[in-house]
């Protein structure tokens, strides 16, 4: 049996019932016996980055899994999850039902472009790394701390917590504040979880 792997997996909604295909969505993932949970972030709402203006507002969070199956292998799960959800890929970062992206495996690097390891556009959005710093505030990516990758990402003032009531994603948006991390437990269930603060790490 080949030795479990550590991955960092990002998903996104901003289309129907976001918070219920989210937590469905993570029950379908570890579903699999060669994939277990080790722990899920609060949710975010965020505004849409890239794609066509106009889009509803995207629930983002994070889940840490550990799998026996191979980085592609992981890939095709990921995406079967997603098409179970009625993911459909007709415009580059359009609204979709449901993302699911692999942001590290382990500590593989891969400049393919159909599996680019740790995910190349991770680094630069908040809506991946605040989520992953509150489950994990000691995490790193590319050698940097994501906690403070997150509150220097430009799509940081435009997340807010999530409360819960998954309506139209319309209301104020305001970035959250420094302060004290709120992590949460491995095995901690996505629905409805508030995202606390990042706190400001200082400059060495």
């Amino acid at each position: 049996m080949s030795a479990a792997i550590k991955a960092i997996l990002a998903l996104g909604s901003n289309l129907g019932e976001r918070n219920d295909t989210l937590s469905t969505a993570v029950a379908d993932l570890v579903d699999r016996p060669e994939v277990r949970l080790l722990g899920v972030s609060p949710i975010v709402q965020t505004k849409a980055v890239g794609g066509p203006p106009g889009q509803p507002d995207f629930l983002n969070m994070v889940i840490a899994v550990e799998t026996t199956l191979g980085p592609y292998e992981l890939l095709g799960h990921c995406h079967s999850v997603e098409q179970k959800h009625h993911r459909v890929r007709e415009v580059r970062w359009g609204p979709r039902t449901l993302d699911v992206d692999i942001i590290t495996y382990g500590e593989l690097h891969s400049d393919d472009p159909e599996l680019t390891l740790p995910h190349p556009r991770a680094a630069e959005r908040a809506f991946v790394l605040y989520p992953w710093a509150q489950l994990d505030p000691a995490a790193r990516l590319n050698g940097e701390s994501v906690a403070e990758l997150a509150v220097k990402a430009q799509d940081f003032p435009g997340l807010r917590p999530f409360d819960g009531f998954d309506g139209d994603g319309a209301g104020p948006t305001a970035g959250p504040t420094a302060g004290n991390s709120a992590g949460n437990s491995a095995g901690a269930g996505p629905a409805g979880a508030a995202a606390g603060s990042i706190p400001r790490a200082e400059p060495a």
